[in-house]
C-alpha cells in the first residue's frame, strides 16, 4: 500500500486556489467547478465536502464528496488518500464519477469496504465541440416554461430510469428530483421540443461555468425514436448553448448506446475524455 498524505476538508480561503486547478481542465471538470462558482466551499452551501491533497498554496488533487464523489486531478497517492477519508466515512454518495482511471482506482480501494456496486458503466466517452452545428437545428426546441413542469416531468422520469436503472421516486418519493427539474426550468437551462402537451425531445444544461456547458438529460419520447430528433435537437441545444452560456458545449455517454455517439457525432461533438460511473 502507497504511504501517503493525508486529504484535507477545504473551505472558502481555498477558494481561488481550488478553481485555479479546476479550470486547468475545464471540460472534465466543469461539474465541480460549477458548483464551487456557485456556492463556494462552504459545506452547508456545497451540500457535502470538498477535500484537498496538498497543503495550502500546494494543492495537486481534488474530490467533492457530496451525492456524487468525484476526484479531480487524482494521481495514485492523492487516490489512496481520498479513498482512506471514503472508508472512513462511509458511503454517502449515490455514484462514483469522473476520469476513468481515477475512478477505477479509487474502487478498487473502496469495494472491500463498500460492497457490490449496482452497476458500473466503465467507459463514457466524454464529448465535446464548440462550433455551431454543421446539421441544421430543430426550430420547435426551445426554453420549457414554468407552467410546463407537470409536461415536462414524466418525460424526465422516464429518462432517469432508462438511463440509471432506478427510478428517481425512490428513497423520497421523488421530492429531491422534482425540486431539480423545476430549479433547471425556472433558471432557463431546461430545453424541449413539446407536441400537443407531449414531449417529443428534451435536454438540460446541467452545469455551467464561464469556459465550458455540460449537457444531460437528453431524451427522445420512445415512440419518436429513429425520426431524427436527436440529431435535430441535439443541434438546437447546441446552438442555443453557445449562444447563451459558454463557449464549449460538452456531455458525456455511455460507450454502449452507439445510436447516442453517432448522433452527437453529426451535430458536431468530439471525444476528448474517458469518464467512469460506479451507481450504488
Amino acid at each position: 500500500m502507497l504511504r501517503t498524505s493525508a486529504s484535507r476538508v477545504l473551505d472558502d480561503q481555498d477558494r481561488d486556489e481550488v478553481l485555479t486547478l479546476l479550470d486547468a481542465d475545464p471540460v472534465a471538470n466543469v461539474f465541480v467547478a460549477s458548483r464551487v462558482r456557485s456556492v463556494g466551499l462552504s459545506p452547508a452551501r456545497l451540500g457535502g465536502q470538498m477535500w484537498g491533497f496538498g497543503p495550502r498554496g500546494g494543492l495537486t488533487s481534488l474530490c467533492y464528496a457530496g451525492a456524487n464523489l468525484v476526484p479531480v486531478n487524482a494521481g495514485p497517492e492523492a487516490v489512496q488518500a481520498f479513498a482512506d477519508r471514503a472508508r472512513r466515512q462511509g458511503r454517502r454518495c449515490s455514484s462514483i464519477v469522473g476520469p476513468a482511471d481515477a475512478v477505477e482506482k479509487l474502487w478498487e480501494r473502496l469495494e472491500p469496504y463498500w460492497g457490490s456496486a449496482r452497476a458500473i458503466r466503465w467507459a463514457q466517452p466524454v464529448m465535446a465541440t464548440s462550433s455551431p452545428s454543421p446539421v441544421p437545428p430543430d426550430p420547435l426546441v426551445r426554453q420549457v416554461r414554468p407552467e410546463e413542469f407537470a409536461t415536462l416531468l414524466p418525460a424526465c422520469v422516464a429518462m432517469f430510469t432508462e438511463e440509471v436503472g432506478i427510478s428517481p421516486d425512490l428513497g423520497d418519493g421523488g421530492a429531491l428530483y422534482r425540486s431539480r427539474v423545476a430549479e433547471l426550468i425556472r433558471i432557463g437551462r431546461s430545453f424541449a421540443r413539446i407536441e400537443d402537451g407531449q414531449v417529443v425531445f428534451k435536454a438540460e444544461v446541467g452545469a455551467v461555468t464561464p469556459q465550458v456547458c455540460q449537457i444531460q438529460g437528453v431524451w427522445v419520447h420512445p415512440d419518436r425514436r429513429g425520426q431524427g430528433h436527436a440529431v435535430s435537437g441535439m443541434a438546437a441545444i447546441v446552438d442555443l448553448t453557445l449562444r447563451h452560456f459558454a463557449p464549449v458545449v460538452s456531455l458525456y455517454v455511455n460507450d454502449f448506446n452507439v445510436p447516442a455517439r453517432a448522433a452527437y457525432r453529426r451535430v458536431g461533438f468530439k471525444e476528448v475524455d474517458t469518464f467512469m460511473s460506479v451507481l450504488f
